[in-house]
């Protein structure tokens, strides 16, 4: 998983480069000898910088520093990656008060977390002529979370189960 170091020096293979200065000037297309040769007499190195460019874009600079530099980004860009997890709480339309409640706590610990939330309304029998008593409870889950989630997806029957997806309010949005 390691960075993709850019080729340097005598590793460049294009017979002629475009060549920019430590200060960022451009010093125009030279053959890559040429600019190995100015790179040698300032002390730098010849990095190449935009492969992909015709002809190829190199740069006079210390190679360690670049490579480190480049590191130190991607670094930072994975640190501020974020990763959602989904978390699925299982109910059955028939559940107890009591339940209710401790399944609440959980789901509301979830979305504390940063988490989305699932709800799963499980049907069994005759339960499916009585949809509407998950759809009821799901509604009124939504109603005492209202503060810490929005509904990001309503309420759907999928073949025995009703679905529904929480996901966290933001902090900024909370203090409204």
């Amino acid at each position: 998983m390691g960075i993709v170091k850019p080729r340097a020096n005598e590793m460049i293979e294009a017979p002629q480069v475009r060549l920019i200065s430590e200060e960022g000037k451009q010093l125009g297309i030279l053959k890559v000898e040429e600019a190995l040769k100015i790179a040698q007499e300032s002390g730098l190195d010849l990095v190449e910088v935009a492969p992909q460019a015709n002809p190829p874009v190199c740069r006079l600079m210390e190679y360690g520093k670049y490579c480190y530099e480049l590191e130190q980004k991607q670094k930072a860009s994975r640190k501020r990656q974020c990763t959602t997890v989904v978390k699925e709480m299982k109910m059955r339309p028939k559940i107890d008060i009591h339940d209710y409640v401790t399944k609440k706590k959980y789901i509301e610990k979830f979305l504390e977390h940063g988490n989305k939330v699932k709800i799963t309304i499980m049907f069994r029998g005759r339960e499916m002529a009585h949809t509407d008593l998950g759809r009821d409870l799901l509604n009124r889950l939504t109603k005492d979370l209202e503060e810490l989630a929005t509904v990001e997806s309503e309420p759907n029957l999928d073949g025995r189960n009703m679905c529904m997806v929480l996901s966290p309010v933001s902090e900024k949005d909370r203090k409204r």
